[in-house]
């Protein structure tokens, strides 16, 4: 019947858009109203990385024999993952986040969720759910951390990871696969990038800002060009990371270097070579700028600009400027280190 339904409004709309407005079948119950938890005010809680974080979840009255469950929801295999679970007088942590949460309880209604510490992987959907017999109901929260999705490539070429070496590369420079919120974004501010990429829920995708000929033709418009979900053992592309505020930081020291004396470098000043999310982070969040190419970790070279200007590759915007990875060898270029706090 609803098929009927369906077909029928599909029919309309090819003569009258307006003429078919969808209700809910009679006898379907609306969805249940929240009675204890508290709707939030903001499904989404903004940070940066080490910080310190509060998931809001708050009862209007304490029903008894009741339990508050948080899980976090998994992007890459479509789970749940529980974190803590309380009855208002003791609680129980679990899994990975164990060591780093606690529960807020500024007072008896209270049963928001603290992160300390903030970590990459910590950012995603979290679920805060009462459970009360028949009458479980439950708020969604989104944990954002502003941060910057930058493409990367290993040293042999373009198109080399599968998924889990993708995802274990960015994991090497300080990052984590992006998920398709952080890229999407990414891409509104500014990110063009002709390589298709993995991201962090198996997928591939590749953002473009100035359509081309080299990139899908001229004729297809900008946005986030999708593969869609690929095999993650045969399959090969780049992939797109994503990196947040550091706990350090990253500063460059002059010279005519081969990769080993910069390293040697980086180690005599306390300090080791930068990896590329922490180059990117730095020029993110502290504004590093400098036109000078330096070694990195990954032996890639390259140099961060806020402020375009000519003498600086001569490109109209802001970004951290690659010249691939050369020749271990040569004594062309400094470093970049990054030391910790």
């Amino acid at each position: 019947m609803h098929r009927l339904l369906l077909l029928g409004c599909l029919w309309l709309l090819t003569t009258s858009p307006t003429s078919c407005i969808f209700q809910r079948p009679t006898g379907t119950p609306a969805p249940p109203r929240l009675q204890y938890l508290l709707e939030p005010l903001h499904s989404t809680v903004h940070t940066q990385r080490g910080a310190t974080a509060t998931l809001p979840c708050v009862l209007r009255a304490l029903p008894r024999n009741y339990r508050v469950k948080w899980s976090k929801v998994e992007p890459a295999n479509y789970r749940e993952s529980i974190i803590i679970i309380t009855n208002g007088l003791y609680h129980k942590n679990y899994g990975p986040l164990s060591p780093r949460v606690r529960l807020r309880h500024s007072h008896r209604y209270d049963a928001s969720l603290t992160i300390t510490d903030v970590a990459l992987e910590d950012e995603g959907r979290y679920r805060c759910q009462l459970v009360n017999g028949l009458e479980d109901e439950s708020v969604s929260l989104t944990l954002h951390l502003e941060g910057v999705v930058f493409p990367y490539q290993p040293s042999n070429g373009r198109y080399k990871f599968n998924y889990h070496e993708a995802k274990r590369a960015c994991e090497q420079q300080d990052s984590r696969l992006a998920t398709y919120q952080q890229l999407y974004k990414a891409w509104t501010e500014g990110l063009d990038w002709c390589n298709a990429g993995w991201i962090l829920d198996g997928t591939v995708h590749y953002p473009i800002i100035n359509s081309r000929e080299p990139c899908g033709g001229r004729l297809l418009l900008p946005g986030v060009r999708t593969y869609g979900a690929r095999d993650k053992q045969k399959d090969r592309f780049d992939a797109f990371c994503f990196t947040s505020a550091l706990q350090g930081s990253v500063y460059f020291i002059r010279g005519h270097l081969n990769f080993k004396e910069a390293a040697q470098a980086c180690r005599n000043h306390g300090a080791a070579m930068a990896k590329v999310g922490q180059l990117y982070s730095a020029w993110k969040f502290s504004q590093l700028d400098r036109c000078d190419g330096g070694w990195l970790e990954d032996g890639s070279v390259r140099y961060p600009i806020t402020t375009p200007r000519q003498r600086c590759g001569g490109l109209p915007d802001p970004g951290v400027r690659s010249f691939g990875f050369p020749s271990k060898e040569m004594r062309t270029y400094g470093t970049y280190c990054f030391v910790g706090k």
